[in-house]
């Protein structure tokens, strides 16, 4: 959730970035819930009626995901995903208040049995989801309903306090977070996985250099080759993982079949088969609920060229 029309010194805007989720942990569990809801709600529809950097950003992604969308359509679509991210952003700032009976009550989950008996196998499961709904609902389903811990890994956020709230939430709702620092992370997952643990991934955005190139609704785009590395270094097994809101208070997971490791290839040829498989089951998850995928930056390497018009950056 960024922090609009804030100082543009960094030491500012950072400071008032803490002070807000502090206060969005503190304050907003403490109202009623239908006070809440509505809450957020006007402040989307506010957020959206600004036509800032972020809902341009989204508008553009979208009309990737939905071509034949004409402007209208394209503006119902952000308005829609703007409410659809305030809505997540509502829900993680309760979920430390939730019990484990409404935690499970709040979340549907098709083919759930592929999670559980991978686990059941004990070779380990990777669980991959792109930027759909609310990944920590999920999260906290997985901790409290399974009763299954998981490790994750957090981008380093600045400044340090924020990115301490962010784990401290996390850690509340059972999950290990690992900083994002490369090796040492991935050295750690693939520890979990080896002794038939899970790991949770958010893996539909990688602009690093050892992301894999993807094709993503007819253009090309990065995405991270975490997930695949790991399912083939460790043996465990890869789902892909999509969620969706509906008009009810019940989020909707979907957990895809596996990926499967191909039987021949290089490591790097294997990865981009396995990294496409994720990028094709995230792209059938956001086709079916685009306004429900909270991509506000820019994703797509044709999107990321220098330009003349930056009224979209991010």
């Amino acid at each position: 959730m960024s922090v609009a029309g804030a100082d543009a010194r960094p030491g500012v805007k950072e400071r008032l970035s803490d002070a807000l989720y502090g206060l969005g942990w503190t304050a907003v569990k403490t109202l009623p819930e239908p006070a809440a809801r509505a809450l957020f709600r006007t402040l989307a529809d506010q957020v959206w009626k600004r036509r800032g950097k972020s809902v341009l950003r989204l508008e553009a992604n979208l009309a990737r995901v939905v071509p034949d969308a004409d402007p209208a359509r394209l503006a119902a679509l952000s308005r829609a995903g703007m409410r659809s991210y305030m809505r997540y952003w509502m829900e993680s700032f309760r979920l430390p208040t939730w019990s484990p009976e409404r935690i499970k009550a709040s979340i549907d989950v098709t083919d759930a049995h592929r999670l559980t008996d991978g686990l059941d196998s004990g070779r380990g499961v990777i669980l991959a989801l792109p930027h759909l709904g609310n990944w920590d609902l999920a999260g906290a389903w997985v901790t409290t309903d399974l009763k299954v811990p998981f490790t994750t890994v957090a981008e380093r956020l600045k400044p340090e306090s924020l990115y301490d709230r962010f784990v401290a939430y996390r850690e509340g709702l059972g999950m290990e977070v690992l900083p994002h620092n490369g090796g040492a992370a991935f050295g750690t997952l693939a520890r979990r996985l080896r002794s038939g643990g899970l790991v949770c991934l958010v893996a539909d955005r990688d602009l690093s250099a050892s992301g894999v190139e993807v094709s993503f609704f007819g253009d090309t785009a990065r995405m991270p080759a975490g997930p695949a590395l790991l399912a083939q270094q460790t043996g465990a097994l890869l789902l892909p993982v999509t969620l969706s809101y509906d008009d009810t208070p019940v989020m909707k997971a979907r957990i895809h079949p596996a990926v499967e490791v191909p039987e021949s290839g290089d490591r790097a040829g294997k990865t981009s088969v396995m990294t496409q498989a994720l990028a094709d089951a995230f792209a059938l998850g956001i086709a079916e609920h685009p306004e429900d995928w909270h991509m506000l930056q820019r994703l797509w390497l044709a999107d990321l060229e220098p330009r003349t018009d930056r009224s979209g950056d991010q």
